[in-house]
């Protein structure tokens, strides 16, 4: 993050952490990893839709972004992405197995989608090849939504940069292809990355692990968190969502 806001036109659009008295930019304990950032006056934007200065400003921070690729100058091996899918083989055998074992309300809700996971499952575990493949990676944020944008002034800021990862530019843009403003936002990004175009088996496995992981958060939630009344409540309905939305 210091060395982008140091050597991009990203300076002002990123937070960077404040480095510490002996020159560090984060600090650890028993407890946890904690990192110092200046104070940003300005709004989230939250639920309120993107204007039209604003799509041609996150497509600018992310044309730069993806500039950047491997050559970076910076050690890049603990970032890089190599398709594992590490809750995976849990969540299938847990499926397979323990089905059973699931509670009543949480099986009524997953049971008339539970063919649907499956396909997603297998088809994630036949995209297993593309760790071998020669893809092109780049620099991406991989949580791209209206919640980790903000305007200070003029200035539109993209935070939360602890998914920051080297790996295919589908990773950022999956966020992105089913908003009502992504043409307009491809024409600014191909200014960028003329000729650009979205590789649909990496897209869809990126789309397919990310619904498969939120699926697999709630259900740990709601399997194995100690959770009140109403906690469980609010988990079945946020697992409800996710499962109609693949059908």
């Amino acid at each position: 993050m210091v060395w982008l806001k140091q050597n991009s036109g990203l300076k002002g659009k990123i937070p960077v952490p404040v480095a510490t008295k002996n020159g560090a930019y984060k600090c650890e304990d028993e407890d946890g990893i904690y990192l110092l950032y200046e104070y940003i006056e300005g709004e989230t934007i939250g639920d309120k839709d993107l204007t039209g200065e604003q799509i041609c400003s996150l497509s600018a921070i992310i044309a730069e972004l993806h500039s950047y690729s491997e050559q970076i100058p910076v050690e890049t091996s603990a970032i890089k992405e190599d398709f594992t899918i590490p809750f995976l083989p849990t969540m299938k055998n847990f499926l397979e197995k323990d089905y059973e074992k699931i509670p009543d309300d949480v099986r009524a809700l997953i049971h008339p989608h539970l063919e649907q996971i499956q396909t997603l499952i297998g088809t994630l575990e036949m995209h297993s090849e593309m760790k071998n493949s020669q893809i092109r990676m780049a620099l991406c944020h991989t949580d791209l939504h209206n919640w980790n944008l903000m305007q200070s002034d003029r200035e539109l800021i993209l935070i939360d940069w602890e998914g920051l990862r080297l790996a295919p530019v589908e990773a950022d843009l999956m966020f992105l292809v089913d908003q009502p403003y992504y043409d307009d936002f491809l024409n600014i990004y191909r200014k960028v990355h003329q000729h650009f175009a979205i590789n649909p088996d990496i897209l869809q496995f990126y789309q397919y692990r990310r619904k498969l992981e939120d699926i697999w958060e709630f259900l740990e939630q709601l399997l194995f968190d100690h959770q009140d009344a109403q906690e469980r409540t609010s988990t079945l309905n946020c697992l409800m969502k996710e499962l109609n939305d693949i059908g």
